[in-house]
């Protein structure tokens, strides 16, 4: 079976991890895969959303902790640049899914710890079931976080508490992660995928191009861009969005009183 699974339904690529023996920790095909399709399906035009899940109820667990163990009872080492090399290659997946031009959604089955977190709050939105349990995970093996655990996680719940996540690993339920402002929704595990893939498809009938100015605007923020330099990208993207078919179809149905249609032009 291949640890990654693609498909698109309506203008919405689904992206599922599919190692559920092992709760989708991940693998070096995994990963390969995602860095693979993640900037393929940003060009691709027939894709106007990205909602990232797992197999079997499960999110992802992060990094294969028994592999890891497996690894040190046989003895077997890397030199300390190759295994930084390595990991920062993989963790470029976490880069790819946060700039990727538009809407992207982790839905979230079950756990997600670590790494696997990580990748969760790389997407734009996260909805999780109710019984799902959210953890950095991290200092509970030993680790001090990948995937950008250390960029997303302040800028979702706030220094200090991004602090206490990360040191102690404990875990939380999917209302507790939402009321911290992790997931942006928590649902009954039988009404998880019907909405999350109708908030998908709200979000691929809506107006690609400026979704993707609209990222690259907050993503400016959020990488401690001033003032002035938010300014000046909110007035020429709004410029550009200004030019493009979809606003000029949309302003003609407001004035028509109807609603919209795009088609991402």
């Amino acid at each position: 079976m291949p640890e990654l699974l693609e498909e698109i339904r309506d203008g919405v690529a689904v992206l599922t991890m599919n190692r559920p023996e092992r709760r989708n920790a991940l693998s070096g095909e995994m990963m390969g895969g995602l860095r693979e399709a993640i900037p393929r399906l940003a060009t691709d035009p027939a894709v106007r959303a990205l909602v990232l899940t797992g197999a079997g109820g499960a999110f992802c667990a992060g990094g294969d902790v028994k592999g890891m163990n497996e690894g040190h009872q046989s003895g077997a080492s890397q030199p300390l640049q190759e295994r930084v090399q390595g990991l920062r290659t993989g963790m470029e997946v976490s880069k790819q899914i946060h700039e990727f031009p538009k809407p992207t959604i982790a839905m979230i089955p079950g756990p997600a710890a670590g790494a696997g977190l990580s990748i969760a709050l790389a997407c734009d939105l996260r909805y999780a079931a109710e019984h799902a349990k959210i953890t950095t995970a991290f200092a509970k093996v030993g680790f001090s976080g990948d995937y950008g655990s250390s960029y997303f996680l302040p800028k979702l719940v706030g220094d200090a508490k991004a602090r206490e996540l990360l040191f102690f690993g404990d875990v939380l339920l999917a209302p507790e992660a939402e009321r911290l402002g992790i997931l942006n929704g928590s649902l009954p595990a039988e009404e998880l995928e019907g909405s999350v893939m109708a908030i998908a498809q709200r979000l691929a009938e809506g107006p690609t191009i400026a979704y993707g100015y609209m990222k690259k605007n907050l993503n400016a923020t959020a990488n401690g861009g001033s003032i002035d330099e938010v300014f000046d990208l909110e007035a020429m993207h709004m410029s550009l969005t200004g030019l493009t078919e979809d606003h000029k179809n949309a302003a003609r149905a407001f004035v028509e009183k109807r609603k919209p249609t795009f088609e991402g032009k």
